[in-house]
């Protein structure tokens, strides 16, 4: 026995060496962790159990039968993170550059499956070169079974991805159909096709980093949510993460213990500037809101004109969407609908109640909008928040003009609350612009144009550019004053724990995509 034992305690030494001492000093060159270095930031003490650590590869082309590595470059298994079950891949870019096989493949989706029916989340940390390409075929199949398993598990279990090295060609459609993508600066990148084949092809000279980097990404592409300053940053933002979503779709959010105390929030009636086209930080009114250090920002360098994140309200976790009018004066455009909508998407799946700040003067005019679909993207935000069956309060700040103001989550779409402050102006456009246009021939046979324009301006604000029309028709139920904002939204809050909504039966809807 003493001897089958041996060779098993062997056989595991092995495995834990991956490539081996050199390799494994290589990718600390490069300022990496390994794939088990990685696992051993992430979960629990003790808590983690490898599930396939002897599979070797099957293919026997270009020499490959001679070179054999225990694991065949992915770590695969399950433990907890802050006491939650989870499932994991760690792809070791130290065995075969990472590269996924047959059996590679095979490892990742038998996790996944284990993920799905035991309702846990499903994390996968990506350092990969890709397809493997001594495999051919085998190796093209092994990620659309991946892809067939994301799609499948998509709002039923969460899915991150963590990208912590290469991300290249098919590899990428996995991270990008999971939930919340996380990138690390200056190690890690992701693209279709990398930049000697955008050089062959359209001539243009770029690097990797410039092609689809963290930063790239993170603020243009909007493909990552998190740009991490390192891998360690990286991990403690899916640890943090994960704190705020349930472990499937048929639990609750997660609820800290939260005792009362005075709820009310005096710096709140400060915030909003006397001029009315004035920006303020919409961060300050969600800080001032939510519980203290509880607000953690979602792809907060892309479409920076709305803001989306996760907080607590006593104690509770839910969803923010505001408008950012510190940003293109919160207008709503291409990017910050699709942003918003994908966020809404996400928060109704896993059951977590929806807060937004609406401060919005309307969509964003010109043509780049209008042949670049605003129509439709702007469309992907009125359909996200209109399916949602989660609780859904809304507050106006300022400005509610035209179509935004029905978009984002006004009472017509399904909104359970929906509160304006003071200062709130609900209206189809702009005082300025509304004279103009009602006022026009009166304006024009004035003597003083300017001053007969300034004049039925105010006229038009006095009436409308206040939230009691909206008030006495019941789109608002209640005009607060700024301070009790928290209050009356904790109350809320638990007013709709239990509410229920049941949609018409259907296959699924057709969201413009």
């Amino acid at each position: 026995m003493q001897q089958k034992i041996d060779q098993l305690n062997k056989k595991r030494a092995e495995s834990l060496l991956g490539g081996g001492e050199k390799r494994i000093e290589d990718q600390h060159k490069k300022g990496k962790l390994t794939a088990r270095e990685r696992l051993h930031f992430l979960m629990d003490e003790g808590s983690f159990h490898e599930i396939g650590a002897f599979v070797t590869h099957r293919s026997k082309d270009f020499g490959m039968e001679a070179q054999q590595f225990p694991g065949d470059g992915v770590i695969t298994g399950y433990g907890k993170i802050n006491g939650r079950l989870v499932y994991v891949f760690s792809q070791d870019f130290t065995v075969f550059g990472g590269s996924l096989s047959e059996t590679h493949a095979e490892k990742i989706c038998k996790v996944m499956d284990l993920a799905l029916k035991n309702g846990a989340p499903f994390i996968g940390l990506n350092d990969s070169g890709g397809a493997r390409i001594q495999e051919g075929v085998v190796s093209l199949g092994g990620y659309a079974d991946i892809f067939y398993r994301n799609t499948i598990a998509s709002g039923v279990i969460p899915q991150i991805s963590a990208i912590m090295g290469p991300c290249a060609g098919g590899a990428v459609y996995s991270p990008a159909i999971t939930d919340f993508i996380m990138m690390v600066e200056n190690t890690s990148y992701m693209f279709v096709t990398g930049p000697n084949v955008v050089k062959t092809v359209t001539h243009e000279e770029v690097s990797s980093e410039e092609l689809g980097g963290a930063s790239v990404h993170s603020a243009k592409s909007g493909v990552a949510h998190f740009s991490c300053a390192n891998e360690i940053e990286c991990i403690n933002n899916i640890k943090k993460i994960l704190s705020y979503m349930p472990s499937n779709c048929e639990e609750k959010t997660p609820m800290l213990s939260y005792h009362s105390g005075d709820e009310k929030r005096i710096k709140l009636n400060s915030i909003i500037p006397e001029n009315p086209n004035q920006p303020y930080d919409i961060r300050e009114v969600i800080e001032e809101v939510a519980d203290a250090d509880s607000f953690f920002e979602v792809h907060k360098n892309f479409a920076e004109n709305i803001v989306v994140g996760f907080a607590r309200l006593g104690g509770r976790s839910i969803g923010i969407v505001a408008n950012q009018p510190a940003f293109l004066a919160g207008v709503l455009d291409i990017n910050s609908s699709t942003k918003a909508a994908r966020f809404v998407r996400f928060c109704d799946c896993f059951n977590i109640p929806l807060l937004v700040f609406e401060d919005v003067p309307g969509f964003l005019p010109g043509t780049d909008q209008e042949w670049h679909a605003i129509i439709t993207n702007g469309a992907k935000l009125l359909y996200a928040f209109s399916e949602a069956t989660v609780p859904r309060i809304t507050v106006i700040t300022r400005k509610a003009y035209g179509g935004a103001y029905d978009v984002m989550n006004s009472k017509h779409i399904g909104a359970d609350l929906n509160f304006a402050w003071p200062s709130a102006e609900i209206a189809v456009m702009g005082a300025k612009g509304a004279a103009e246009i009602i006022f026009k021939k009166e304006i024009n046979e004035a003597p003083d144009k300017a001053a007969k324009a300034i004049e039925k301006e105010k006229e038009y604000a006095e009436i409308f550019a206040n939230p009691y029309r909206a008030a006495e028709r019941g789109f608002i139920d209640d005009v607060i004053f700024p301070e009790e904002t928290r209050e009356r939204l904790i109350a809320g809050f638990e007013m709709l724990k239990n509410k229920v909504v049941n949609l018409p039966r259907k296959k699924h809807g057709n969201i413009p995509l």
